[in-house]
């Protein structure tokens, strides 16, 4: 038994009774950064796993006493160790019995240490994903939970710790994040801690209505005021006393009716449309957008004024993409759902699908990636979800790079492709924010603003 010094991405142990090859494979794996472990008696394999820590086993088939693919059904059962097999007498027949004894990959010889150590490396990446998807079945259970939201990522943490001390006071509190983020959850957990859950809440969509309709659901109306007033109506603020009033999509108010909203917060009154007179409200505010809300100020499509009545205490929704592990958490909290609401019982997510579901960039956020699962549990025919029950998009999806790795002049690109792709990386990369994005950019909003538009396909 020897074991070579070099530092390692993943640690091999290797069993193979012909001495020269295993001393051969280990000099050459170990160039490549792997720490390997080798033995020349199948014997002495069962002490050395008790003794040491192996990411994957590389194994001979044919060797006195046990051959390869026993040795595959012991390990790769009970201890979920990756088994990749090798052998002289490369056969269908024969990798067939490997793989169903377990085995991650089947080699033939003569090896190509290239070949062996690509094998190797997704071996080990096969195993630390497996890992993490049953730590995260274990963390589903013990995810702090604030109504629909599920997450231990270290943005939900600060996000759930700005929820709870946030949620006792009647402070304005403006909810920011992309679309599908959670942000109306967010705020009926602010509402459901705070002293006012007794009381109503009280929601409204404020890009769903025109001004004229916006400003009566919100402050009310007399009977008469307008075509249609055949009864005189409280208004939404009116119906949120001693309770919440959320405006979502504050961005999208019409500028006009920007002014009456702060009078309303300033003199905690408002006037219904065609009253001559004052009603008193007590509700506490709670906004959310998904748009850039201070570049609407500087395009004066919002007034800075109501901005800083609004934005007491900001909670920021991190997009699904930047959660990690969330991503799975996620799945699994709705897979339980579904499989419940539709009486169809599942294991969970096997490894394929468990890595679409990773690599994915999610631009619906937690919306889509519900829509995801759901749809899935519908059309899976087997005991698990597997990747052909995912989304053709979820499916084909491969992580974008701005820089370019290949020497090939033919697959090199123009410095102004260059810019584009690195423009929308920035963009992407802090979740649309164009003011953001100008200040990392070094250009002003206007020259940002017109360079997307010459990016947006004709």
């Amino acid at each position: 038994m020897s074991r070579s010094s070099t530092p390692a991405p993943g640690s091999v142990l290797l069993v193979d009774d012909d001495r020269a090859l295993c001393e051969l494979l280990a000099e050459g794996l170990g160039q490549r950064g792997f720490s390997v472990t080798f033995t020349t008696s199948p014997a002495e394999v069962e002490g050395l796993l008790q003794a040491n820590h192996f990411d994957v086993v590389l194994t001979d088939l044919t060797m006195p006493g046990l051959d390869g693919i026993e040795l595959c059904s012991r390990l790769a059962g009970p201890r979920r160790l990756p088994v990749i097999v090798i052998t002289a007498f490369g056969s269908l027949e024969t990798a067939v019995r490997a793989i169903r004894a377990g085995a991650y990959d089947f080699l033939t010889k003569p090896l190509d240490v290239e070949v062996v150590a690509l094998s190797l490396e997704r071996a080990v990446s096969h195993r630390a994903l497996h890992r993490e998807v049953e730590r995260l079945k274990l963390a589903v259970g013990e995810t702090r939970r604030f109504g629909e939201l599920v997450g231990g990522s270290a943005s939900m943490l600060s996000a759930y710790e700005l929820v709870e001390r946030a949620a006792p006071s009647d402070a304005a509190v403006l909810i920011t994040g992309e679309s599908g983020t959670g942000k109306e959850v967010v705020a009926r957990s602010l509402h459901e801690r705070s002293k006012r859950s007794s009381g109503p809440f009280v929601s409204v969509n404020c890009a769903a209505l025109p001004e004229a309709l916006l400003e009566s659901e919100l402050f009310g109306h007399v009977k008469g005021a307008f075509t249609d007033a055949h009864a005189s109506r409280p208004g939404l603020f009116a119906e949120a006393r001693g309770g919440t009033i959320f405006l979502d999509e504050i961005a999208d108010m019409p500028i006009a009716l920007q002014p009456k909203l702060l009078r309303a917060l300033q003199q905690r009154t408002v006037r219904p449309v065609g009253s001559d007179r004052e009603i008193e409200v007590d509700a506490r505010l709670v906004t959310a957008t998904n748009r850039d809300i201070e570049a609407s100020i500087a395009d004066r499509a919002f007034r800075e004024d109501l901005f800083y009545r609004i934005n007491v205490i900001h909670i920021e929704m991190p997009p699904l993409r930047a959660r990690g592990g969330d991503i799975l958490l996620l799945a699994r909290h709705f897979l339980e759902r579904f499989s419940k609401q539709m009486n169809k019982p599942l294991e969970g997510f096997d490894q394929s699908a468990s890595e679409r579901l990773l690599e994915y960039a999610w631009p619906g956020n937690v919306r889509e990636l519900s829509n995801c699962i759901e749809r899935a549990v519908v059309l899976t025919r087997g005991p698990a979800i597997t990747s052909d029950d995912l989304p053709e998009k979820v499916r084909a999806y491969r992580p974008s790079h701005v820089l370019l790795a290949s020497d090939d002049p033919t697959e090199l690109v123009s410095l102004e492709e260059v810019e584009r792709r690195y423009v929308l990386r920035v963009l992407e990369a802090v979740q649309g924010n164009k003011t953001k994005a100008s200040q990392i950019l070094g250009l002003d909003r206007k020259t940002l603003y017109r360079k997307l538009e010459l990016y947006r396909p004709s």
